[in-house]
């Protein structure tokens, strides 16, 4: 077998520095290891090849003929490496950058910021793609993620990126059989349908001061829109965010609950891999969409 050719990696690594500054000592500094060390590594390379590389003389030592043929093709191969590291690395932190976003936040926040980071950032191409389910950033190909929810998302690094103006809502039939709420309370009776973590409406209630809320019941959606289509059928009141429904609510087609709220922990995350959250074009997205998000008109605010 190839594999059982190839001397260890190490050894040829100290075999390489020592024949190039023809001094262990040297050699060992470069690779922070001990003389003593790379004098055995070196040794033991010699003993798997079967011939002796440096000829030692005195307190010198000189490269033997096979080590002066065995040299240049060692040092080009560690050259070789050293280059396709260096291209994959460029590729891998320049040319396209894929965000994965919710079709709401990418049309009414995102997309309308997107030349700042272009302008930015010349050398990075953004893809942006949305869908209903959360993305698989492995079979995916994604690099960024923007999630609304808590922001806890296991061996995945979160930043918060903005929270949004939410407005508890319900279609006209569902109205006319509840009647209009009297206060936050009356809701805990009402059918409810969910964000996917089915923590939004817990979060209300508390900030509206009320306690003793059952666990939710009811369907739960991992998007926006689909929860909206959810409302407007009438399987229940939604809490939304109050750009996305203000039309809907302008035209009769849905009717506001209660007053517009802010959830500060209920919020946008940029999210992406730990793995991956330094790697040059990540970490311009995450400073530039945390730099965006903090800018007067950066909230999606309701109208």
């Amino acid at each position: 077998m190839i594999e059982h050719l190839l001397p260890p990696l190490n050894a040829l690594r100290a075999f390489e520095a020592t024949a190039r500054h023809l001094s262990v000592k040297n050699a060992a500094d470069e690779l922070c290891v001990t003389p003593g060390a790379v004098s055995q590594m070196v040794k033991s390379l010699e003993l798997h090849l079967g011939v002796s590389l440096f000829r030692r003389v005195n307190r010198g030592i000189f490269l033997t003929d096979a080590g002066q043929g065995y040299l240049p093709p060692i040092r080009n191969a560690f050259r070789q490496i050293t280059e396709a590291t260096k291209r994959l690395t460029v590729s891998a932190d320049s040319g396209v950058l894929t965000v994965s976003a919710a079709p709401f936040f990418a049309a009414a926040w995102l997309v309308p910021r997107l030349k700042d980071f272009q302008d930015e950032h010349p050398g990075i191409d953004v893809q942006v793609v949305t869908g209903k389910a959360l993305a698989d950033f492995e079979r995916d190909g994604v690099d960024v993620a923007i999630r609304h929810g808590l922001g806890r998302y296991p061996r995945l690094h979160s930043e918060r990126v903005l929270a949004v103006e939410i407005v508890p809502v319900a279609a006209p039939d569902l109205v006319r059989q509840f009647g209009l709420p009297a206060g936050p309370a009356d809701l805990t009776r009402w059918p409810l349908v969910h964000e996917i973590e089915r923590k939004g409406w817990l979060f209300w209630f508390q900030a509206q001061g009320v306690s003793d809320v059952a666990a939710p019941r009811g369907p739960s959606f991992d998007d926006s829109t689909l929860l909206v289509q959810a409302v407007l059928a009438g399987q229940g009141a939604g809490l939304l965010p109050a750009a996305l429904v203000a039309s809907d609510i302008a035209a009769g087609s849905l009717v506001r609950l209660a007053d517009i709220a802010l959830l500060e922990d209920f919020a946008y995350y940029v999210v992406c891999p730990e793995i991956n959250r330094d790697r040059p074009k990540v970490a311009a997205f995450r400073q530039w969409i945390l730099a965006a998000s903090g800018a007067p008109d950066a909230p999606l605010a309701g109208h």
